[in-house]
Formats: C-alpha cells, sequence, structure tokens
C-alpha cells in the first residue's frame, strides 16, 4: 500500500490513533468538569486522575525511543 510495510502502517496508526484518542479524552475531562461545575480543584482532580493514563502511554514512546526499540 503506497511503498509501506505493515509495521510502518501500524505505527502510524497507533500514534496517530490513540493520539487523537487521547485528545477527545482531554475534551469530555473538560466539558465533564464544565457540567458537574466542578471548579479549579475539581477540575485539576480529574486532569490529574484522568490524565495518568496519557501519561503511561507518553512515557512509554519516551522509553522505547530512548532504548531504540
Amino acid at each position: 500500500m503506497g511503498g509501506f510495510t505493515e509495521e510502518q502502517i501500524a505505527q502510524w496508526g497507533l500514534t496517530v490513533g490513540v493520539g487523537g484518542f487521547i485528545l477527545y479524552m482531554m475534551f469530555i475531562i473538560v466539558q465533564l468538569a464544565r457540567e458537574s461545575k466542578a471548579g479549579k480543584f475539581g477540575t485539576f482532580v480529574l486532569f490529574l486522575v484522568l490524565g495518568f493514563g496519557v501519561l503511561g502511554f507518553v512515557a512509554k514512546n519516551i522509553i522505547a525511543w530512548l532504548l531504540n526499540i
């Protein structure tokens, strides 16, 4: 398909697809904070708790890049 290998397509899909999903999740967190009238501290807690998954995904990619995996 266009000179790309299956591995390249999968890596691109993972990076762009999950990246887009993360941005959508951030939008959902903002909407949740607004609708629940969580305030500044409540919004911070929502982003902290729900953002740990994002942090794990980013850390995995950074570690794999540093180790050249």
